[in-house]
């Protein structure tokens, strides 16, 4: 099976292979990792020769791991080049599409936003006139002109449909940070990253962790 990718500029060609389990030399890789596997479960450590034995071993597998992993590039490495310049070439193309759709929404939302601040602003002069008519009447028992109120436009729509389709509104609930001393531990993430990356530079301690070395083999291959 052939890929064609564009890079550079320039039209290329890529061999993907595909079936693994049908490649011979993946095969014999995997009959000789089965074979160290039934060594490792039937293996006794009780004297140095032992490890010794398990020395070579480990080094055997740590080669054909890396064989193994070879191979999976082999297959993998390009279809996943393939599918990266598929991905980019289509973020370009959908690009000016995303940004009009943003700039689009935030259009008709600041309209909203905008229509309902007159509204609430045509609400308050009501409210300012109908509580200045209420002091009035308390003061004079009658008022000396009639209270001449502004007409409220009404509520955005929550709907708006045309021939090409629906747009609809809903509420969305959102969040941000406003004293990180204030929020509960429940809703705090440990950077598990962060943490192991100074354990391993040598940090003595860090309050509230617990810190401690345990033992490690290290297989190096000739």
């Amino acid at each position: 099976m052939t890929l064609v990718k564009k890079e550079n500029g320039e039209m290329e060609t890529a061999l993907v292979r595909v079936k693994p389990e049908l490649d011979n030399s993946v095969i014999l890789l995997y009959q000789e990792s089965c074979r160290l596997l039934d060594f490792a479960q039937v293996r006794i450590i009780r004297a140095d020769d032992d490890v010794k034995a398990a020395t070579d071993d480990l080094s055997i597998i740590a080669r054909l791991k890396k064989a193994i992993e070879e191979k999976r590039r082999g297959y993998t490495g390009p279809i996943n080049d393939h599918l990266k310049a598929v991905n980019a070439a289509f973020q370009e193309f959908t690009a000016p599409l995303t940004e009009a759709d943003i700039i689009t929404r935030q259009k008709v939302k600041d309209y909203r936003v905008e229509q309902e601040r007159i509204r609430q602003e045509q609400e308050r002069i009501n409210r300012l006139r109908m509580e200045a008519a209420e002091a009035e009447m308390k003061l004079r028992d009658e008022l000396t002109e009639p209270v001449d109120l502004v007409e409220v436009a009404p509520a955005p729509a929550e709907h708006y449909r045309t021939e090409s389709g629906t747009l609809g509104t809903m509420k969305v609930r959102k969040w941000e940070v406003e004293n990180l001393d204030l929020i509960p531990r429940e809703y705090l993430m440990i950077d598990a990253t962060k943490i192991g990356k100074v354990v391993r530079a040598g940090i003595p301690s860090i309050s509230g962790i617990r810190i401690w070395e345990e033992e490690s083999l290290r297989v190096t291959t000739k």
